[in-house]
């Protein structure tokens, strides 16, 4: 008997549009043959699923249903596509967890860590199995000052939202005069602000993801900007950002990518594809984290579906794997 699945989309961050090419390419990859997908928009204004027929039907909070031509449905899995809150900021999932419905992403706690830059970089700096850059983490509301800051951090330096992705209100600053209206420009977007100094070197991303209780990881991706950093211009335009998939790196460094990928993601208690970004220093080739993505894009020009065909999967399988597993750690 098919699976009825919800595949949830759009969100109440600038990440929306992104959201919808995730959930559209998603969707076109789910076997038909195993699950009965049912799209749901998620708005400020309403959680709506929109038939073959263009009738919106409003979803049914009180249990997470829907009733379509007459009959309840109700889903077995819940597919999470969406980037930002509360998507990807354990909102939703605590509401799922509530009602006990399966999903296919990490769960409340841990995505709202991963969402907390600073916080999360805390956590995996306790590990002691990555290098992270020094920062300061901002807070509106609570006194700060250009000098403070620049006692603490070298410049250049990243001045970004703490809780916000596809780069939305980053900024690379090289000179003191820059730095003020760029933490302006970033406490737009969130009420905290992370300031990181400048890695030089490689750009690196591994997808990784657990089947049947192993662990796995995908090819991992070199990310070549034309741009200064890998802003959302670079992230979403095609042409403006070379992504090679396999990264030409060496064995060694590799390994090392792809065991620190996974340390993280078994000790921050991950599910689903989570896709996790490093530096590699230049000089030194010490891998530096970035951060953790536990929504990563999966649109066309998205990176994991590019590692996926990399490792000769399709995204059908791949996708029926997530949500098999997810099937399955719900009833364990």
């Amino acid at each position: 008997m098919k699976k009825n699945i919800a595949l949830l989309a759009g969100g109440y961050s600038g990440e929306y549009v992104i959201s919808i090419q995730t959930a559209k390419t998603i969707e076109q990859n789910l076997d038909s043959s195993k699950y009965n997908t049912y799209k749901i928009i998620v708005t400020r204004d309403g959680w709506w699923y929109e038939g073959a027929d263009g009738q919106k039907q409003e979803v049914d909070k009180n249990d997470f249903s829907l009733t379509v031509d007459g009959e309840k449905v109700i889903f077995d899995c819940v597919f999470i596509a969406i980037h930002g809150t509360p998507g990807e900021d354990g909102r939703i999932q605590g509401y799922l967890d509530m009602l006990e419905i399966p999903y296919t992403t990490c769960n409340a706690i841990v995505s709202a860590l991963t969402f907390n830059k600073s916080y999360c970089n805390k956590v995996v700096k306790a590990f002691n199995v990555v290098n992270i850059a020094n920062a300061v983490h901002l807070i509106k509301g609570e006194s700060y000052s250009v000098g403070n800051i620049l006692e603490e951090l070298r410049l250049p330096m990243f001045v970004k939202p703490n809780e916000s992705g596809s780069s939305l209100g980053v900024s690379k600053v090289k000179s003191v005069e820059e730095l003020l209206p760029a933490i302006e420009k970033a406490f737009k977007e969130d009420n905290q602000v992370l300031i990181e100094e400048f890695i030089e070197g490689r750009e690196l991303t591994i997808g990784v993801y657990k089947v049947d209780g192993y662990l796995k990881t995908l090819p991992a991706t070199e990310i070549v900007s034309k741009n200064e950093f890998f802003d959302y211009e670079a992230k979403y335009t095609p042409g403006v950002t070379s992504e090679i998939t396999p990264a030409p790196i060496d064995d060694s460094i590799r390994e090392q990518l792809e065991h620190k990928a996974a340390h993280i993601y078994r000790h921050l208690n991950c599910r689903g594809i989570v896709r996790m970004d490093f530096i590699l220093q230049k000089g030194t080739n010490k891998l530096f984290f970035l951060e953790v993505n536990t929504m990563p894009g999966q649109s066309e020009n998205s990176i994991v579906p590019q590692q996926v065909r990399a490792a000769e999967l399709s995204l059908s399988d791949f996708y029926s794997s997530i949500i098999e597993d997810c099937l399955k750690t719900a009833k364990a």
